[in-house]
């Protein structure tokens, strides 16, 4: 029974030693090759921010480098040689038309062409409208709205009980708030105008509404963005108040009469 149990243990050990010695083999095998494909994907210089770059900021070479990338993951319109992007002697130099983060890589769709005016216009979407509203401190989320901000515009209009507020626009984006289009802004600040972009229809809803009664903006998160528009709520929602009760019509009163005749004398009287 001993010799057989020995037996038995070595044979168990024997395949073990085996096993590990093939998925050791099998293991390495796989890391040569992926090793191998990595060695395969060709390298390119690419250009890339050294520091963030605000809109419509001069693009310079002491805000450029290249390093190394794949050259397959290369994106449409990167850049490969800071020349590209540095102007020639007597040229005026391009600008962001959009905020580049450090580290990002410089792209034909974020700079401007050599002297080209950076505008907040090419920072709208396709079909879309920049319109301005007045804001105070308290229409203004108390300066807190900065551009690249998503916002719902509210319409309070009414005098007294009949004071009512509604949602107008929903889900819009900040484009400038005064002069300042710098999405990268963090500091708040109370403004005297925000600028939003909206369709066609919507900047007409915002011009009427700026005339009939006060606009106030409401901050909203990046979340939930096709919820519903809310009803409109008066004063009387809020107080809880009853609607007045609709002034009640008198019916008509039917009158009904007899004729007396007293010899030639003929008269009329009603009868309840």
């Amino acid at each position: 029974m001993r010799i057989s149990s020995l037996l038995t243990l070595a044979a168990g050990l024997a395949v073990a030693g085996g096993s590990v010695y093939m998925v050791r083999d099998l293991l390495e095998t796989k890391y040569a090759q992926g090793e191998a494909k990595v060695c395969t994907n060709e390298l390119v210089r690419v250009v890339v921010a050294t520091q963030d770059i605000a809109f419509g900021k001069v693009i310079d070479v002491a805000k450029l480098e290249t390093i190394d990338w794949p050259a397959s993951a290369v994106p449409p319109g990167g850049f490969t040689k800071i020349a590209d992007l540095v102007p020639p002697n007597g040229t005026e130099p391009r600008r962001a038309r959009m905020a580049i983060a450090k580290g990002e890589l410089l792209l034909a769709s974020k700079v401007s062409n050599f002297g080209e005016k950076v505008t907040i216009v090419q920072s709208l979407g396709p079909n879309s409208r920049a319109i301005s509203i007045k804001v105070t401190a308290a229409t203004g989320v108390g300066g807190f709205v900065t551009p690249g901000d998503k916002v719902d515009v509210l319409l309070t209009h009414g005098k007294a009980a009949e004071l009512k507020t509604v949602t107008i626009i929903q889900n819009i984006r900040v484009i400038g708030v005064d002069q300042d289009a710098n999405a990268d802004k963090e500091k708040p600040g109370v403004a005297k105008t925000v600028t939003l972009e909206v369709t066609a229809e919507d900047s007409q809803k915002l011009a009427l509404a700026q005339n009939a009664g006060t606009l106030s903006l409401v901050l909203r998160t990046v979340e939930n963005e096709d919820e519903k528009i809310l009803e409109a709520i008066s004063l009387r929602d809020v107080l809880r108040e009853p609607e007045p009760a609709e002034a009640v019509t008198p019916e008509e009163v039917t009158v009904r009469s007899v004729t007396v005749r007293r010899g030639i004398d003929e008269s009329e009287d009603e009868v309840n």
